[in-house]
């Protein structure tokens, strides 16, 4: 769901989290603190930029219930890792993109001050993205569960062969996959690694998810686009050093007889924007489409 821009309570309390790595960090940090220092802002620091300052910081969820707006510094990653930690807490997030492409962390840091001041001021883009929710029952051991932005993908080890997938939608058999992997995407996660295994780009504002195979042997299987009210299962058949993955932040080794089963989680990420953002226009300056002839 896109909320377009309009004029919204101002942010006063502000998270700010940073990358793991600290290189090139100081000087957009350093920016970033002085524009909220002149918007009059209450500051929460991550331990991460806290320690790049010398100061002490606390993790953010630890303070989530209080905070407008938290503000990531970094790439898409460190985007993804904040949005699952904080995602039970609803604080909505907005990137300042230290990393290379940049689809969720959209604010270049040359121009932090020109795209932060008005979201301050309360003017800017609202987006619900999904999340989606896994429950991993092992044949043996301990279920566990996990949570993920842009994807849940199931693959082969580096020295493994393909592995089979059996995979069910509401509970009916759809095909018994034989591929290198297995990649079920929000429309987050679609230009994403999906986009790059033939996956289509589905526009955040849809209800859908979006099933990829790896590298399939049948070349029959392709995406499969299915509603956001669908519970997928996966069960591995053969693999050998399988593994799950979730926005490739955790992952956890799969052996034949596991079952994942993923749904939509009841909670969405908020994402702000600019007031002037696109999502086209991001798709363009992303993937270099051609211009308008």
């Amino acid at each position: 769901m896109l909320v377009r821009s309009s004029l919204h309570a101002r942010l006063s309390h502000i998270g700010v989290i940073a990358k793991s790595d600290p290189e090139g960090l100081l000087p957009p940090l350093t920016r970033l603190l002085e524009l909220l220092a002149h918007h009059q802002c209450k500051v929460e620091l991550d331990p991460t930029a806290a320690r790049i300052l010398g100061q002490n910081g606390t993790p953010l969820v630890e303070q989530a219930s209080r905070l407008d707006l938290c503000i990531v510094l970094g790439g898409d990653g460190t985007l993804l890792n904040a949005a699952r930690a904080l995602a039970a807490h609803g604080v909505p997030l907005i990137g300042i993109n230290l990393g290379q492409l940049g689809f969720l962390t959209d604010i270049p840091a040359h121009t932090l001050e020109t795209h932060l001041t008005p979201v301050l001021n309360g003017e800017y883009t609202l987006e619900h993205r999904t999340l989606l929710a896994t429950h991993l029952v092992p044949l043996q051991g301990n279920p566990s569960e996990a949570l993920a932005l842009n994807d849940v993908v199931i693959a082969k080890g580096a020295r493994g062969s393909m592995i089979e997938i059996e995979v069910l939608v509401d509970g009916h058999f759809v095909y018994q996959l034989r591929a290198d992997g297995l990649i079920l995407a929000t429309p987050t996660g679609s230009t994403a690694y999906a986009l790059s295994s033939g996956g289509p780009i589905v526009h955040p504002a849809l209800q859908a998810l979006v099933l990829t195979p790896i590298c399939p042997h049948t070349l029959s299987n392709r995406p499969v686009v299915l509603s956001q009210e669908s519970r997928v299962e996966m069960r591995l058949h053969k693999g050998v050093a399988a593994f799950a993955s979730f926005d490739v932040q955790d992952q956890v080794a799969l052996h034949p007889g596991d079952r994942l089963t993923v749904t939509c989680a009841p909670r969405t990420v908020h994402l702000i924007h600019p007031p002037e953002y696109d999502y086209f226009a991001m798709l363009r300056e992303k993937l270099r489409w051609g211009t308008r002839f």
